[in-house]
């Protein structure tokens, strides 16, 4: 039927009604209430999981200013707004939100800043023809031993955002000061978070169209199964919603496309390409390009790559290193490898390590790809490929814990197994499903998530 004639027969075919004047009545103050609500989460918030403070908008202003953008002045409009938010002027902060939204779509890239003279690939071909792939060892789905890897890393993943989502959001010494060595969980740990919704989503698609899969096919996924997101994720939910299709959903009205949500989401598609660095990586830039672009992207891609030849490299500073070495320091994102690759080399101790990287970006938000990676190769370098003192070190460090801890701990699963996860952090996440925040799955058997992988790998092969 044409939309055309969908309509006229509404119009032909509704005969008229005469309402009361309860029933002629709307009331507009819940929408108010929802829409103030989220307005106000943007301009301060707490993380669910720690009650750490988040500023978006304050975090957007900075994420554009570390790409080199040029903002007009704006410091008075976003203390106006926050003087208003503290306040309750709802008014008086749309106003400041819509104009700083406004400065921002204006901003334009110094090409003198140093953020502006380094490599962003544009496309995967343009990545792809740049980087010299290892060749792909094959691994056979088949076996029992790789269903125990893809159990490892599933449960890898439950254990580190679980320890991690208490603790995102804080420093190294505020942590270490509050809690000291984290060797158990600090709370009772649970699998409600965002760690592996988008991963779930990813592994629906792959499901359904293996290696041809899309952005596209991905981010459907998302409108249908996942009801909101943070920072990039939601932006891009937004964009997907007004029929924007990918890879500009992760640029228009973006100002967090380099921050973690693509890192966040990587191993996944190494799992499904065990073995095969260049598909994993393949398989991250089109997800990742939904919410994330540059560096953003390239941050999926190296925990894909990670996890992918974590099924075939059995030393983990030897797999650490060599991934490394695939992403051209030219980039930001691999300058920032090297710096992180080369404090663990020059360091005594983690501690030694991350305060150098902690004072490298110290201008960039918690939630950015840059900090996070270089705690993930600090974690990984000296954690020696020993899940108990790789977690320790993770959590200890801090920044987004959570996200962090669920990809290195299960790129350290995926390469040994199961069996280097102790009972202490399992039990508790497997004592009933996995509960999700998602529309479907809203709960899912641990056994099925691992099934529903291995199935996907055998017949994707």
């Amino acid at each position: 039927m044409k939309a055309w004639e969908l309509t006229k027969d509404l119009l032909r075919n509704t005969k008229p009604v005469v309402r009361t004047e309860e029933e002629q009545t709307w009331d507009a103050s819940q929408l108010m209430n929802s829409q103030d609500a989220m307005v106000a989460l943007f301009w301060k918030s707490n993380v669910p999981g720690s009650a750490a403070p988040e500023y978006l908008m304050a975090a957007a202003l900075q994420s554009l200013e570390n790409k080199g953008y040029v903002l007009a002045p704006y410091n008075d409009l976003l203390d106006q707004g926050y003087a208003a938010l503290a306040k309750g002027d709802f008014e008086t902060l749309y106003i400041m939100d819509t104009r700083l939204r406004t400065l921002m779509a204006a901003a334009q890239p110094d090409p003198n800043h140093p953020s502006q003279k380094t490599l962003r690939y544009g496309s995967w071909e343009e990545f792809d023809a740049a980087t010299s792939w290892p060749e792909a060892v094959a691994v056979d789905p088949a076996t029992p031993e790789f269903t125990d890897r893809i159990r490892g890393g599933w449960l890898a993943q439950l254990v580190g955002a679980a320890a991690g989502t208490a603790l995102e959001g804080y420093s190294a010494e505020n942590i270490a000061e509050a809690f000291g060595p984290i060797h158990d969980y600090v709370r009772q740990p649970n699998t409600y978070n965002d760690d592996i919704t988008f991963e779930l989503a990813f592994l629906e698609a792959y499901g359904d169209k293996g290696h041809a899969v899309t952005s596209t096919d991905i981010a459907e996924r998302w409108t249908s199964m996942i009801p909101m997101g943070w920072s990039a994720e939601q932006v891009a939910l937004n964009n997907i919603r007004r029929g924007v299709l990918p890879p500009l959903t992760g640029v228009i009205d973006n100002p967090f496309d380099e921050w973690i949500g693509g890192q966040m989401r990587g191993t996944i598609c190494g799992m499904v390409a065990p073995g095969n660095a260049r598909e994993a990586a393949r398989l991250a830039y089109l997800d990742a390009q939904i919410s994330a672009a540059g560096n953003g992207i390239l941050g999926e891609v190296f925990n894909a790559v990670l996890a992918a030849r974590a099924f075939v490299v059995n030393d983990s500073k030897s797999l650490l290193t060599s991934t490394i070495e695939l992403f051209s320091p030219a980039t930001e994102y691999g300058a920032v490898l090297a710096f992180a690759l080369n404090a663990c080399k020059t360091s005594g101790d983690w501690q030694s390590a991350w305060a150098l990287c902690d004072a490298e970006y110290v201008e960039y938000n918690w939630i950015h790809v840059y900090p996070n990676a270089a705690a993930q190769v600090v974690a990984l370098w000296f954690g020696e490929g020993d899940f108990d003192r790789t977690l320790e070190i993770i959590c200890g460090i801090g920044h987004d814990v959570d996200c962090n801890a669920a990809q290195i701990l299960c790129v350290l699963a995926c390469q040994q197994g199961s069996g280097i996860i102790a009972e202490r952090w399992s039990k508790p996440l497997l004592a009933g499903d996995i509960v999700t925040y998602m529309r479907r799955p809203a709960k899912i058997a641990f056994d099925d998530l691992v099934g529903q992988t291995v199935e996907a790998v055998k017949r994707w092969k």
